[in-house]
């Protein structure tokens, strides 16, 4: 039987997603008559809780809170220098290193998946000691060197979740890229990552995604009139973004059209909105949700996405149909995914002089443009993201056999300290 470690991390809700996708689609296929079996595992959750919850949290509140700071971070980072040297040897891929390592002597994958950059810079890390290459100090205890002995190590596969290429995703260790458009391939390929590797299949979204309802009894469902216009406004799971200074102006529009809100996770911003709503002086029907998980049936009966631009929410729409509008995002890879999707023509970008209100009121009042729109987006949306990356996959398995008969054949520090029981008092 084959198994696939699908390694994943819990910044945002797109590398999660992104990873059931994957193996969801493998999962439907055997190899040799045999079951494909996939484990999804959460890099941070793995090396300890404590570091998951300061690293997923932290994330979370510098999105909402410090975006600014967020944003020279993920510009720094960018630098290639940084790149190849202090993201592959900080402690955190250290850690994950050593957590790696003995998962994989135990488990012995045949195939590698990460949806996210943190635990490819250290399966990069171990893939190269692997070839008996020198690595730095702290990561020594992985180089093997047994004579002319190299031990195997399975394929790697990284997929981008965001229409980007940040550098820390840039590894030599990486077999194949996976991203979200011919785009972001040139993006790679300008990086120095080899044309034959990257493959532009698009961000991988769950099959069920696809299927929707009628609009109609979407819409009655929600409280709204499938008569009129229908404008969707939102800020990812966890509710990020000026939601509130947004509807207040788009509540001010003199057209005939009616407000769907959904905050996500966030139940603070939900009960804000609320009370908020309450003292508008508006004829507008303004419907506030929280959570949600028919977000594929909302999708399609809409008329236009009011949105901050992360990768997970503009592949959906996208793969709906549906128009977006950005009025605010995070700097770092929101402001790149809002590049690619204006570029694309398939999002406008609000500014003070082409306010949030002139934009609707355009698109309300002619609706040519917004069937434009559509038209572009057909021509850049990836449908079986998904079932290709499992195509790819069984391409590999027909022609890589992985043995793992010597690796890790040299013991190091760690496993001796692993090896000797417990004192007991």
């Amino acid at each position: 039987m084959k198994k696939v470690f699908i390694m994943t991390a819990s910044t945002g809700g797109g590398h999660n997603r992104a990873a059931k996708a994957i193996a969801e689609e493998l999962e439907k296929r055997t190899f040799n008559g045999e079951n494909i079996k996939c484990y999804i595992k959460d890099s941070f959750k793995l090396v300890n809780q404590a570091m998951d919850k300061v690293i997923s949290e932290g994330y979370e509140m510098s999105a909402k809170y410090t975006p600014k700071a967020y944003g020279t971070a993920y510009s720094l980072s960018d630098k290639k220098f940084f790149s190849f040297n202090e993201y592959k040897s900080n402690p955190i891929s250290l850690l994950m290193a050593r957590k790696f390592k003995k998962l994989i002597k135990e488990e012995q994958p045949d195939l590698i998946i990460g949806t996210h950059a943190f635990p490819l810079i250290a399966l990069s890390r171990l893939k190269k000691g692997a070839r008996g290459e020198n690595l730095e100090t702290e990561f020594e205890e992985f180089v093997e060197k047994s004579g002319d002995i190299k031990y195997e190590f399975p394929p790697l596969i990284s997929v981008l979740t965001d229409y980007t290429a940040h550098s820390t995703y840039l590894q030599e260790e990486i077999d194949y890229y996976i991203c979200g458009d011919e785009y972001v391939k040139e993006l790679l390929i300008e990086d120095g990552i080899s044309p034959n590797r990257v493959k532009p299949f698009g961000i991988p979204v769950e099959k069920s995604f696809l299927e929707s309802r009628p609009r109609d009894i979407v819409l009655q469902e929600l409280g709204l009139n499938p008569s009129k216009k229908t404008v969707l406004l939102m800020g990812g799971s966890f509710g990020a973004g000026n939601i509130k200074g947004t509807l207040d102006d788009i509540a001010t529009i003199d057209r005939d059209f009616q407000i769907l809100v959904i905050t996500g996770r966030n139940k603070s911003l939900q009960k804000t909105l609320e009370s908020r709503v309450s003292e508008y002086d508006t004829d507008i029907n303004i419907k506030i949700i929280g959570f949600t998980n028919i977000m594929n049936d909302i999708l399609p009966a809409i008329d236009l996405l009011v949105t901050k631009p992360g990768g997970l929410t503009t592949t959906e729409a996208l793969l709906k149909e549906v128009p977006m509008i950005i009025p605010y995002f995070i700097p770092g890879q929101e402001e790149e995914n809002l590049d690619f999707l204006t570029n694309c023509g398939v999002a406008i970008r609000t500014t003070n002089k082409f306010s949030i209100k002139s934009v609707i009121k355009v698109l309300i009042d002619n609706p040519e443009r917004i069937e434009r729109m559509k038209g572009n987006i057909k021509l850049i949306k990836k449908l079986n993201s998904a079932e290709n990356i499992a195509k790819l996959s069984m391409e590999i398995f027909e022609n890589c056999e992985v043995d793992y008969s010597n690796t890790f054949s040299r013991r190091s520090v760690l496993d001796i300290i692993e090896d000797v029981p417990l004192l007991t008092k």
